[in-house]
C-alpha cells in the first residue's frame, strides 16, 4: 500500500508514539485525523503540519459518537486506508494495596480506554474501509493496534493494565480472520520500554533504570522507532494477524 494520497486515523495522536505516527504519515504524504482528548497539542500538532495534512478531532476512543466523528472526518478527507490505535492509560495500582482491594472502577476505566476504545476505533473503521474499491493488491485498508510487553510480562501494579494489553493481543487474530474477505489486515505492535510522556512522568533515575535493562539497544524506544514499524506494517502486505514485539529484547522482570 503507497501512503501517499491515502488517510489515516491515529488515536491518541496528539502527543507520544501517536505523534510519532501522525509525523511520519504526513513525511510520506498521508491525510492524518488526529484523533485525541488533548485538543490544545493535537489542534497545535495539525496547524504545524498544515491542514491539507492533518485535521484534528476530538475523540475519546471508548464513546461511540466520537469513533463516528473521527470516522466520518476521515472519510471526508478521501479514502480512509489506515487506522493506528494509540490512545491509552497505564494507572498502577495492587489488587490489594494499603488502602484495600483495588478500585473497581479503575480496573474498569482502564479497560474500556484501551481495549473497549480500541476495539470501537476497529469495528468503526472497519465498516468505512470495507466500502473501499481496492488497491492493487486487494487490500482495502489496514488497522494496527497498541499493545505492550506487559501483555505477556505484566509487573506488580500492572493487573488491569496487563488485562486490557492482553485482550488486544487476544483478538488480533480473531478480528483480522473476521476482516480477511473485506480485504482488510489487522496487526498489533506490543512496544517495550518507550520514552513517552507515560514514562517521563517517572523520576529521571527510574526512567535511566529502565532503559539500562533492555539488552540492547540499551536505550528507551522513541516514537521515531515506533513509527518505522508502522510505516513497515502499512507497506508490506504480508503482514496480518500478528502481533510484534518491539522491545529490544527485554522481559520484564516483577517490578
Amino acid at each position: 500500500m503507497d501512503i501517499a494520497g491515502k488517510v489515516f486515523i491515529v488515536t491518541g495522536g496528539a502527543s507520544g508514539l501517536g505523534e510519532g505516527t501522525v509525523r511520519m504519515l504526513a513525511a510520506h504524504g498521508g491525510k492524518v485525523v488526529i484523533a485525541d482528548l488533548q485538543a490544545d497539542k493535537g489542534e497545535a500538532l495539525a496547524a504545524e503540519l498544515g491542514s491539507s495534512n492533518a485535521v484534528f478531532v476530538k475523540c475519546d476512543v471508548s464513546q461511540e459518537a466520537d469513533g463516528q466523528a473521527a470516522v466520518a472526518r476521515a472519510t471526508a478527507m478521501g479514502k480512509l486506508m489506515g487506522l493506528v490505535n494509540c490512545a491509552g492509560i497505564a494507572p498502577a495500582a495492587k489488587t490489594v494495596g494499603k488502602d484495600g482491594a483495588h478500585s473497581l472502577a479503575v480496573f474498569a476505566k482502564v479497560v474500556t480506554v484501551n481495549l473497549i476504545g480500541s476495539f470501537n476505533m476497529i469495528r468503526l473503521a472497519a465498516e468505512a474501509m470495507a466500502k473501499n474499491d481496492p488497491e492493487a493488491t486487494g487490500e482495502r485498508g489496514v488497522l494496527i493496534s497498541t499493545a505492550s510487553v506487559a501483555a505477556y510480562d505484566g509487573q506488580i501494579g500492572q493487573a488491569a493494565y496487563s488485562a486490557s494489553k492482553g485482550g488486544v493481543v487476544g483478538m488480533t487474530l480473531p478480528i483480522a480472520r473476521d476482516l480477511a474477505r473485506n480485504g482488510i489486515r489487522n496487526m498489533t505492535i506490543a512496544p517495550g520500554i518507550f520514552g513517552t510522556p507515560m514514562l517521563f512522568a517517572m523520576p529521571k533515575e527510574v526512567q535511566d533504570a529502565l532503559a539500562a535493562g533492555v539488552p540492547f539497544p540499551s536505550r528507551l524506544g522513541t516514537p521515531a522507532d515506533y513509527a518505522k514499524l508502522v510505516h513497515q506494517i502499512i507497506t508490506n502486505d504480508m503482514l496480518n494477524g500478528e502481533v510484534i514485539r518491539l522491545d529490544g529484547a527485554i522481559r520484564l522482570a516483577p517490578k
